[in-house]
């Protein structure tokens, strides 16, 4: 008796990944760097919605040295 499991394949396309994890249907994303001698200033800003719902996040980083 083989006691081995099974496994079946099948080809899954992007578009029906879309469907199954609700993809993203707005995304927006935007950065800035400066740079003035000694200081240095980063910053980047992010947004996307899917049917599950809105995300965004912020970063700014300061650096002085």
């Amino acid at each position: 008796m083989n006691s081995a499991p099974r496994f079946e394949t099948t080809e899954i396309h992007d578009a029906d990944l879309d469907t199954i994890s609700g993809g993203v249907a707005v995304a927006a994303a935007s950065g800035l760097h400066i740079e003035a001698g000694p200081l240095a200033v980063c910053a980047d800003l992010g947004a996307f919605a899917s049917a599950q719902g809105v995300a965004a996040h912020a970063n700014a980083d300061i650096v002085l040295g």
